[in-house]
């Protein structure tokens, strides 16, 4: 096992674990305690969490088990991980280390709103999971509290993801394609996916057989690339967005969902466009258009906490 630290004073702004793994972006991290997605009020905090990913994701068939916890502030606190291997290019892909946070928060526009959200969850990252496990999660995600999407997705990981191990613990990796594709409609059900199950299944059949991967849509424009995602079984425009914004790096990507269409509602009556497109293009515009997902998780996690 290897460990390390990353100094977050060497970061291009601030980072924050915590809001960043437990803002409803990311359904693939487990934090130690067992009380991942409980306290919705919470932001920082210095818990384990777990997550088992390629070495570089999606690329390749290796399973990392990785750990990481951050100890102190947001702007000078140190991220602790252990993993079976070097961790930074890891946290750095998954977390968006990279990103110049900073410079996305002045490049947005000075909203009342926005800034109570920034200023609450000063650090909150987007995230870069997987596609495929991204793609589950937002199917699952439909009508449905962000412990239970969890939930499904740890029940998942444990039913029919493999195992790996980190110096004596087991730790499961998320099930590949072809093994969900394998499982019948009514195994499926048993771990509480509901009328998603079906989803589910046809979904990983359509990647694993290689019929459509979420991945083609890196690199077509915005729209074209939202649209590539609905191919999948159960996925919407909705669904589409938050694989395009917390998987593929479409960072004007705003996933309209009721949190966001209530707050267009209260707070932006203009961009409400009667269509699903339309008033997308409103939002984004409202948003400030390149960083417009970055503005849109902020306020989805700042009002869902009870930020207002």
């Amino acid at each position: 096992m290897e460990r390390g630290a990353i100094d977050v004073a060497d970061l291009s702004g601030p980072f924050d674990l915590q809001a960043t793994v437990e803002s409803g972006q990311s359904y693939l991290w487990n934090r130690a305690d067992g009380r991942t997605y409980e306290d919705l009020h919470a932001h920082g905090g210095d818990e384990w969490y777990e997550t088992v990913v390629s070495p570089i994701p999606d690329l390749t068939d290796e399973r990392v088990p990785l750990r990481v916890r951050q100890v102190g502030g947001v702007r000078d606190g140190t991220l602790e991980w252990e993993a079976s291997t070097d961790a930074v290019p890891l946290l750095t892909h998954l977390l968006r280390l990279d990103d110049d946070l900073d410079a996305i928060r002045d490049a947005t526009p000075d909203l009342p709103l926005l800034e109570r959200a920034y200023d609450r969850y000063e650090g909150m990252r987007l995230v870069r999971d997987p596609a495929f496990p991204c793609l589950v999660s937002f199917i699952c995600s439909a009508q449905m509290r962000v412990a239970r999407i969890h939930g499904m997705q740890r029940r998942l990981r444990e039913t029919y993801g493999e195992a790996v191990d980190l110096d004596g613990e087991t730790y499961r990796a998320f099930p590949r394609p072809a093994r969900l594709a394998a499982r019948s409609e009514s195994e499926l059900r048993d771990l509480s996916l509901g009328y998603r199950a079906p989803y589910v299944r046809r979904t990983a059949e359509m990647v694993a057989s290689g019929e459509a991967d979420p991945r083609e849509a890196v690199g077509l424009p915005y729209e074209e690339a939202r649209e590539s995602l609905t191919r999948f079984v159960g996925v919407g425009d909705k669904v589409a967005d938050c694989v395009a914004l917390f998987s593929l790096g479409f960072l004007e990507a705003v996933p309209l969902d009721t949190w966001i269409t209530t707050t267009i509602e209260e707070y932006y009556p203009d961009c409400d466009r009667g269509s699903y497109a339309e008033t997308s293009r409103a939002i984004r515009e409202r948003f400030g258009d390149e960083y417009a997902g970055y503005a849109q998780t902020y306020v989805f996690y700042h009002l869902r906490a009870g930020g207002e």
